[in-house]
């Protein structure tokens, strides 16, 4: 079974996964473009049971352009996000891919709100493409 670990930048807030995402997406919206600092967020949906969360997050919720919540946890000491729980989908977890730092992580495959998406930036062709 694969098993891989998202770490904040100074490693104090971490989560160890077991198994494959159920889902890989990246989002254009503009709110996902601050929260990261980039033109897209990338992230990966893993069940909840199927993650061990180690280490002190401080929150942050943020109302959604469809008025969903979603409540980000990231390090109080460095700043990063480790991971998140949207609201309606409380069986799982998000987890920015970026955090894992792993190149064989697999690719997205749904991109959504892409009427926000930045002209040079090319999805997989494979995925499904929302908005």
């Amino acid at each position: 079974m694969i098993q891989r670990l998202a770490s904040c930048s100074c490693g104090q807030l971490t989560a160890k996964v077991v198994g494959e995402p159920v889902r890989v997406s990246i989002c254009h919206c503009l709110a996902c473009q601050r929260r990261t600092g980039s033109v897209f967020g990338e992230q990966a949906r893993f069940r909840r049971e199927n993650v061990s969360l180690s280490g002190r997050s401080t929150l942050y919720v943020r109302v959604g352009d469809e008025g969903s919540r979603v409540t980000f946890h990231f390090c109080p000491h460095c700043g990063a996000t480790v991971y998140y729980e949207p609201e309606g989908l409380e069986e799982f977890l998000a987890i920015p891919v970026g955090a894992f730092a792993d190149q064989s992580f697999p690719s997205p495959s749904v991109s959504v709100y892409e009427e926000r998406m930045h002209g040079w930036v090319v999805p997989p062709p494979d995925a499904e493409h929302i908005g």
